[in-house]
């Protein structure tokens, strides 16, 4: 006579909630990173122009000083949303 295996209603929970949790850290990840794209293109895009109105004014200082700001917010943003995708990930 075959010998029939219960499964322990609390071991099938167990792993039910454990799949649904690797499903939640993934999804997670995933959304993490579409934030932090667009968060990235929208300051860049920010700065870009921010870079070109103060090189529109045509006074030499002013352009040199909002191109110095623009590449700096760059350099941050790219910095910032880097670090972040390494904790996220």
């Amino acid at each position: 006579m075959a010998t029939q295996t219960k499964t322990d209603p609390i071991e099938a929970a167990a792993e039910q909630v454990a799949g649904l949790s690797e499903k939640a850290v993934a999804t997670g990840k995933k959304a993490s990173e579409t934030y932090l794209s667009s968060y990235e293109k929208a300051v860049v895009l920010l700065a870009d122009q921010y870079e070109k109105t103060t090189g529109a004014t045509k006074i030499d200082w002013v352009a040199s000083i909002g191109s110095l700001q623009a590449d700096a917010t760059r350099e941050m943003t790219r910095a910032y949303t880097s670090a972040v995708r390494e904790l996220v990930s």
